[in-house]
């Protein structure tokens, strides 16, 4: 049944999302992909939510797209060509919705990422690994050339690190994904839930608004010429500074009281 592909359980003011198909390594599958959509689309409407942990069930968190799946189109006449189009655009925009998302999105990562679920990683906010977790976008290694999930790789890991990956088909293990960027934290696997909820509830105890506008700002600066990244950056701030709530936070800051942003 689709709708149990994705698991929601919401505990405080964080929003954990579970990828629910552990047979197939949490494949993202049509149904996996329009159901984590819609998952995505509820939160950018809930502002009781500050923070999403995105996680997979079983021995991975995603192993990609359905291999399976994407076989089985090729009997249609167009050899499956109206079937992959539509796999990737859905995918894309499933993708494009976690930067878009106000709150803040934490991948939890154990077992593999690969390919596409590499992508799903990178296109969250931040990763928290487990040691032996390891990421790879190896389409290569079938003869299929992980374009998509590059975009999201390349806007996280230097160039030639992400073209040796892509070339190779090889895997990179948490602790080096953590040094070229990929990863912000790497945790035993014992406690990988737990170091996942640190970092989401330190994230959930800033004011809210102000990470909203600070995320915005993040992704829109990004690709902007110097001049222009300051001019918005400049009117954000400005903004940000206008609000009832930093004031307040300026001056429990300046009293060394807590702020009552009540």
């Amino acid at each position: 049944m689709t709708e149990d592909l994705i698991q929601r359980h919401d505990e405080g003011r964080i929003a954990t999302l579970t990828l629910n198909a552990p047979h197939s390594l949490n494949a993202l599958s049509v149904a996996m992909i329009s159901r984590l959509t819609e998952e995505l689309d509820r939160l950018s409407a809930d502002r009781s939510t500050r923070v999403v942990i995105l996680r997979g069930a079983g021995r991975a968190f995603c192993a990609g797209h359905d291999l399976k799946e994407m076989q089985a189109a090729r009997s249609a006449p167009d050899k499956g060509a109206a079937f992959f189009r539509i796999l990737f655009d859905a995918c894309a925009a499933m993708m494009q919705r976690l930067p878009a998302l106000p709150q803040p999105v934490i991948a939890e990562v154990h077992g593999i990422a690969t390919a596409a679920g590499c992508q799903l990683a990178a296109s969250c906010d931040m990763v928290v690994a487990a040691e032996d977790a390891r990421f790879g976008v190896n389409g290569v290694n079938i003869g299929l050339f992980c374009s998509t999930p590059m975009v999201a790789l390349t806007r996280k890991v230097p160039p030639a690190v992400a073209f040796e990956m892509l070339t190779t088909g090889d895997f990179l293990p948490a602790p080096r994904a953590r040094e070229v960027g990929l990863v912000n934290r790497v945790a035993p696997s014992d406690s990988l839930s737990q170091e996942t909820r640190k970092l989401a509830e330190t994230v959930a105890s800033k004011l809210t608004a102000a990470v909203h506008i600070g995320k915005r700002s993040f992704y829109d600066q990004q690709g902007l010429s110097l001049a222009e990244a300051y001019r918005l950056t400049g009117d954000r701030m400005t903004e940000n500074m206008l609000w009832r709530d930093t004031e307040e936070g300026i001056a429990a800051f300046l009293e060394k009281r807590k702020p009552d942003w009540s």
